[in-house]
């Protein structure tokens, strides 16, 4: 017997349960954050299978996007706890771009909750499919160039730019980073890849704190996403550590 009582989506819940499709549901959902977090961890581009995933269980689209920064979060930071001690990572970078990036995600996450439900469902789908083909057609430099000591400005800019569009949004932002730092700093790709996770891992933080204050998360789903995050993270991480920029050209 299944009781929906003073639970806010525990209806939602309740009807899974007696389709008899819950557990499937959460095995999926923990296979599909296995394999965003170890492509996000090596090229970005996880969002673009975890928030469908989300979506296709039937939660509102606010739901939808608070959920997935409740899993995410957990394969961002184990990535990063990885490359922050590896030759490829940049910490002068990182420590301007992660107080920026909290700040940019806060923004980014307060505006997406102030759209109508109802412009926000197709709203949702039109940003999906730009930020897939947008990923396609995107390729990082064909050959390394001479890398560039940018300001820490233009650091700055780059994650509250980006770190904005992912607390309103989220898919591809890993893969925006990457490209961002290979063209703007010409970081090789390794490096690029090591780079973004720092201000991925600071936007997924301050859009979790804020979606969770508005109750916009459901953990029943995040937390087995979540798991899968930890062990993609670390393996993609890994992955990049010891193949190198070639690794994330191919991913």
């Amino acid at each position: 017997m299944c009781d929906c009582r003073g639970d806010p989506w525990a209806s939602h819940d309740c009807e899974l349960i007696a389709k008899g499709t819950f557990v499937l549901l959460i095995v999926t959902l923990f296979a599909v954050g296995a394999v965003a977090g170890f492509i996000d961890a090596i090229a970005g581009g996880g969002g673009l299978l975890t928030l469908p995933a989300l979506l296709l269980t039937g939660v509102p689209p606010q739901v939808a996007l608070g959920t997935n920064k409740g899993q995410s979060v957990f394969g961002s930071g184990t990535a990063l706890s990885q490359f922050w001690g590896s030759h490829l990572f940049d910490r002068r970078r990182a420590l301007i771009s992660i107080p920026v990036a909290l700040i940019g995600a806060a923004v980014g996450v307060v505006l997406v909750s102030q759209i109508d439900p109802q412009i926000l469902a197709p709203l949702v789908m039109v940003l999906l499919g730009a930020a897939a083909v947008v990923t396609l057609i995107q390729r990082p430099p064909a050959r390394p160039l001479p890398r560039r000591d940018r300001g820490l400005l233009l650091a700055a800019l780059v994650a509250g730019l980006i770190a904005a569009y992912d607390g309103f949004f989220g898919p591809g932002t890993g893969t925006f980073l990457i490209l961002a730092y290979a063209y703007l700093w010409r970081d090789p790709l390794d490096c690029a890849s090591a780079n973004a996770k720092a201000v991925n891992f600071a936007s997924n933080l301050a859009s979790l704190a804020i979606f969770w204050v508005q109750d916009l998360i459901m953990w029943k789903l995040a937390l087995p996403m979540a798991l899968g995050q930890i062990i993609g993270g670390y393996c993609g991480a890994h992955t990049t550590i010891r193949g190198g920029k070639s690794v994330v050209r191919w991913f």
